[in-house]
């Protein structure tokens, strides 16, 4: 059968593409934004504890994160637009099982399918898009997606909380539906037999199916590790034991193989093993404490998921903007010195949340929250510069296949340990409280007798005192979140100088420079 290789679209057809590609990126980015804000109505829809509703969130990225290498490979091995089409009819399946479902693993599954389907589509995506553009105007092609990048995250959250307040958080998979569906028909209908030359390259299963299940056993043992006390249950320790063993399979594995599905090789240079620390760090501090904050606005201060979200608009205000200034600067300066500055902005921003005392102060946030979007759209050019320099050209996409998954992957990690930290911290500060106030000193206590002025009988002024105790342990507890990831953000930025440097004398051809704005690109995704 002969391949058809068809000319690149024109007018009207071209304008419909970009379109269609640019809203697919956005969809599969903003069910990972806005879900967040669902959370608390998504565990009280399912009937289940709030860290149950966590895991919907975890693994979905999780799998996100694992398709990333496998669209890859798609790509090359069945060109791009037909994986393209069938990852947006799995999404789009995955979507109704989700909105349907009322069983919890049934839902959870549900999840997993839409987070690797929609995994797939983000590399597929990009590469589909520069494909129409002619050499000269890619840089155009790589404006036009990166519109589409950090904006989905940041203003996610706000809409998320509007549709489950609104509408009912499982409306987010229902409108999921008819958008997936339009754009794989379009998209398919636009580059229908369109020809691809077939590369026979070997995927590595093994290395596959291991990665799964170290990646996935790690975030099932810090899912659960709180629900069954960590090293006190048979379960924890055998799921430990389990993990180990794989891991040193994997590492064993990939080692040896001659194409792995990841190449931890890669570690062996310095400077991809500082950015990728840092990145990976970064980002489980970031989507952590991001996760845990509008989680808990609404579980301990009374926030609604829409009010919750609004916390984080002001973070969309100066993302973009500053990551269209940093492709420009890194081509004139070392990377060292902005992923430095970066960093120290970061510790300041949550050095500055960790004074939060007052949930019903809106400024409080506001200004924190604008200073890390900033920071948040300063974080991603730098740290991609420094990890793949020094790499020769036809590793640095296996590169950032890797440090994509790792980054995701981080992010769902993140959100588990930062419930870790409020849930070992809380006890302690409610703890302190009562050793500060002992019984005879509490009934005596201007707080009761300010709550008895106000009607209160002795009893439930009482519980609402203990009410407000444990709100009050509960804002410590995130303080003492914030603070933590400020110190190692200071870490990190002193971390960063032991790379090599990145400024080079050597002035980068076209293609050169082409080529490392569309990684730049690609390493912000999701």
């Amino acid at each position: 059968m002969s391949v058809v290789y068809q000319k690149r679209l024109r007018g009207w057809r071209f304008t419909l593409f970009n379109c269609c590609l640019g809203f697919g990126h956005a969809l599969v980015i903003f069910n990972a934004g806005a879900y967040i804000a669902m959370l608390p109505r998504v565990a009280g829809g399912l009937g289940v504890p709030p860290s149950f509703a966590t895991w919907t969130q975890t693994d979905y990225m999780i799998a996100l994160a694992l398709a990333f290498p496998v669209g890859g490979w798609l790509a090359r091995r069945f060109g791009e637009y037909r994986p393209f089409v069938a990852a947006f009819l799995a999404f789009t399946l995955a979507s109704f099982i989700c909105a349907y479902c009322t069983a919890f693993y049934s839902y959870l599954a549900g999840r997993i399918l839409l987070g690797f389907a929609g995994g797939l589509t983000l590399p597929l995506g990009q590469a589909l898009l520069l494909k129409e553009y002619p050499d000269r105007r890619k840089s155009l092609g790589i404006g036009v997606w990166s519109i589409f990048t950090l904006t989905p995250f940041t203003f996610g959250p706000p809409l998320g909380g509007w549709i489950a307040d609104n509408l009912g958080w499982r409306w987010l998979f229902w409108l999921n539906i008819p958008v997936a569906l339009a754009i794989a028909g379009i998209v398919g209908a636009l580059l229908y037999r369109r020809g691809h030359r077939l590369s026979w390259q070997r995927f590595d299963s093994i290395g596959f199916l291991l990665s799964v299940m170290l990646v996935f056993g790690l975030q099932t043992l810090l899912n659960q590790g709180n629900d069954w006390d960590w090293t006190h249950s048979a379960y924890i320790n055998g799921l430990i034991a389990l993990i180990g063993a794989t891991l040193i399979y994997w590492v064993v594995w990939e080692l040896h193989v001659r194409r792995p599905f990841l190449d931890i090789r890669l570690f062996a240079h310095r400077n991809f093993a500082i950015g990728v620390f840092i990145l990976f760090t970064g980002f489980l501090c970031f989507q952590g404490l991001l996760s845990l904050l509008i989680v808990q606005l609404q579980l301990a201060f009374g926030y609604s998921s829409w009010e919750a979200g609004l916390v984080f608009l002001p973070m969309a205000i100066l993302a973009k903007p500053m990551a269209s200034v940093f492709h420009e600067i890194v081509k004139r300066c070392d990377a060292r010195l902005l992923a430095s500055a970066n960093l120290l902005g970061f510790a300041a921003t949550y050095f500055w949340l960790s004074r939060f005392d007052d949930p019903d102060a809106f400024a409080q946030l506001f200004w924190p929250k604008l200073l890390e979007g900033a920071c948040l759209g300063s974080f991603f050019v730098p740290m991609t510069a420094l990890l793949l320099h020094g790499l020769p050209a036809e590793r640095q996409w296996r590169a950032l296949e890797l440090a994509n998954l790792l980054r995701i992957a981080a992010g769902a990690i993140g959100i588990a340990v930062q419930g870790i930290v409020l849930y070992r911290r809380v006890p302690q500060h409610l703890t302190r409280f009562a050793e500060n106030h002992g019984a005879f000193e509490l009934t005596d206590h201007p707080a009761l007798a300010a709550l008895n002025s106000l009607g209160f009988a002795e009893t439930a002024a009482l519980a609402k005192y203990a009410k407000l105790a444990g709100r009050d342990a509960v804002l410590h507890g995130m303080n003492d979140a914030f603070w933590m990831a400020g110190c190692l953000f200071v870490g990190m930025a002193a971390l960063v100088w032991f790379a090599h440097p990145t400024r080079t004398p050597v002035k980068a051809s076209v293609e050169q420079e082409l080529r490392r704005e569309t990684q730049e690109l690609l390493a912000e995704e999701a």
